[in-house]
């Protein structure tokens, strides 16, 4: 039976543990050139409406060097933009590929492809969620903190499709999570109650960021305007200044604390120079760890 990867609640927690040790021996395994081809003659679809830097290029890299390969495909070059249904789009994709990797904005896209899909489909991105990056993400605090289920992680700024998929990691692994957020921008309720209700999560709300960050051993932001909200940029940096992460914020936290920021980063809005460029931010290793991440799923999703 096919496997996807919609969100974090498609695994379940030793299921998460389990890509977060393979994605970290596969990094071992490429550093000392012993990586296994083992998807030779696998085709992974890269299906975006969104643009995308790291989503794109890390997927691409990730299946080469695996052996196998990749077929970009731009909604606006398929027939999709010429009102195709996903329903015939999924089925015909089926036949072709070996998997697909969905990055677009209405969650109730990739759900569909998914459903009609035989293959696996994973979710790039969606405006609900990001689950491939918070499984990197929850890999670098590994690779960083040596456990992920102990630590305590604060998301400083939007509600978004980030902070939705650190709730669902918190719910399935059970590690604190302090949000905090401007009046209005709060994550979803109905995620929040999910987690409360069906996972083991230990979640905080918080409005003083500094309170959020006082006991976090990883600290998380993101952009104030993600893409589709441009329009409401100027707005948002207004309403988003007192959750900047600076200086003056991270010497509240722990002096181990790490910062993780998923990029781009809008350096001197959501997050100031001094701090992606210092010594606590791990930002690149987590943009590096996303290869590493998706190698493991994808060898997951492919071969078991």
């Amino acid at each position: 039976m096919k496997k996807d990867f919609l969100s974090l609640w498609d695994v379940t927690r030793d299921e998460i543990f389990f890509l977060i040790d393979q994605a970290l021996e596969l990094k071992k395994d490429w550093s000392r050139g012993s990586l296994e081809p083992v998807l030779q003659r696998k085709t992974l679809g890269l299906l975006f409406t969104k643009p995308s830097t790291r989503t794109r290029v890390s997927f691409e890299c990730a299946m080469h060097r695996l052996g196998g390969a990749c077929t970009f495909l731009s909604v606006q070059d398929t027939q999709l933009s010429r009102a195709e249904p996903l329903s015939d789009t999924a089925r015909v994709l089926s036949r072709y590929l070996d998997a697909l990797v969905v990055r677009t904005y209405d969650h109730q896209d990739v759900v569909t492809l998914a459903r009609y899909a035989s293959i696996p489909v994973i979710n790039g991105l969606t405006d609900f969620c990001h689950p491939c990056q918070v499984l990197s993400d929850l890999m670098t605090v590994a690779e960083k903190k040596k456990r992920v289920d102990d630590q305590v992680v604060a998301w400083i700024g939007d509600g978004n499709n980030m902070a939705h998929s650190w709730i669902n990691a918190s719910a399935r692994l059970g590690f604190r999570l302090n949000i905090s957020c401007p009046e209005g921008y709060w994550p979803s309720a109905q995620v929040l109650e999910r987690a409360r209700r069906e996972g083991i999560a230990d979640i905080g709300l918080y409005e003083d960021p500094g309170a959020a960050v006082k006991e976090a051993t990883v600290i998380n932001t993101d952009v104030w305007a993600s893409m589709g909200q441009e329009h409401e940029a100027e707005k948002r940096r207004k309403v988003f200044q007192p959750f900047q992460v600076n200086a003056a914020l991270l010497a509240k936290a722990p002096k181990d604390a790490i910062v993780l920021h998923c990029l781009p980063a809008h350096r001197g809005e959501e997050i100031t120079e001094d701090v992606l460029e210092g010594p606590q931010s791990v930002v690149f290793d987590q943009a590096e760890n996303r290869l590493h991440a998706q190698a493991a799923l994808l060898r997951w999703l492919l071969t078991s």
